[in-house]
């Protein structure tokens, strides 16, 4: 989040905003009402900034703000909602595997390869992919108890995320890591991952990842700037979708700001 700030603010300044940069981490949120800002640009990513908590509390305090509302921003975040509403419009998305918790996590009458992951977080922070069964279900003691887990089947394949500005695709972009899945890690570290831009794939997955990206923002009600995520399985043809971003990264490795640059877009 102060990375994407950071870079934001950089940018605005660039093309003649008066900026000041406020961190509800070290400032009583109270302070905002105060400064009176005329639109408060959110880069807050994960729990409370991007789950429509900070949305409600800018809502009652009266204070325009960037990005998605309430409603959207909380059904986004979480995957149960999200995938109830993508579904609705005919997008494919992963089924979801009942998950029995006890010391150790692991999905009900399911042997392959699966993900675990918090139902309502970003960053790709919390995901644990077990790809061999046999190596033992990770611990509950990995999250924390409040922490409400959901799990579904690894889908193999190539992982491509579309970014979607007032309703209108950008493009596709394919991402290639070392690790598993983009992580926190390969979307944030310096040469984490790499992004080949765009996508080297059949043009209607391209065509279908972009409409679907379409959809899911207006089925949902979104605003402003969202990435769809989605892993295609180039051997089944299917392309699933992962996850709306409706707070997408902003930093110097960011997708959303890559794919703007291409489509001719400067800041």
């Amino acid at each position: 989040s102060l990375e994407t700030g950071k870079s934001c603010a950089i940018a605005l300044n660039k093309i003649g905003f008066k900026t000041i940069k406020f961190d509800p981490k070290k400032n009583s949120l109270i302070k905002i009402k105060k400064i009176n800002p005329d639109v408060i640009f959110n880069a807050l990513h994960g729990k409370d900034g991007e789950d429509g908590n900070i949305q409600g509390l800018l809502n009652i305090m009266n204070i325009p703000y960037t990005h998605s509302g309430l409603a959207a921003s909380a059904i986004a975040m979480d995957k149960i909602l999200a995938k109830i509403m993508l579904t609705d419009c005919g997008i494919l998305v992963p089924p979801t595997l009942e998950l029995i918790e006890d010391t150790h996590v692991y999905p009900e009458n399911y042997h392959g390869a699966h993900v675990i992951k918090p139902q309502n977080d970003g960053s790709s922070l919390g995901v644990v992919i077990v790809e061999d069964v046999n190596n033992g279900p990770p611990a509950r003691s990995q999250w924390t108890p409040d922490t409400r887990l959901i799990c579904e089947p690894f889908i193999p394949g190539r992982e491509l995320t579309v970014a979607v500005l007032d309703g209108t695709a950008l493009c596709v972009t394919e991402i290639i890591s070392d690790q598993k899945f983009y992580d926190f890690d390969a979307k944030y570290a310096p040469g984490g991952s790499n992004h080949i831009l765009p996508a080297d794939i059949p043009q209607e997955i391209s065509l279908n990842a972009c409409i679907s990206a379409e959809h899911a923002y207006r089925h949902l009600g979104c605003r402003g700037i969202i990435r769809a995520d989605y892993r295609w399985n180039n051997k089944t043809n299917q392309l699933f979708m992962l996850e709306i971003n409706t707070q997408p990264g902003m930093t110097a490795t960011s997708l959303v700001p890559e794919q703007a640059r291409f489509c001719g877009m400067s800041g």
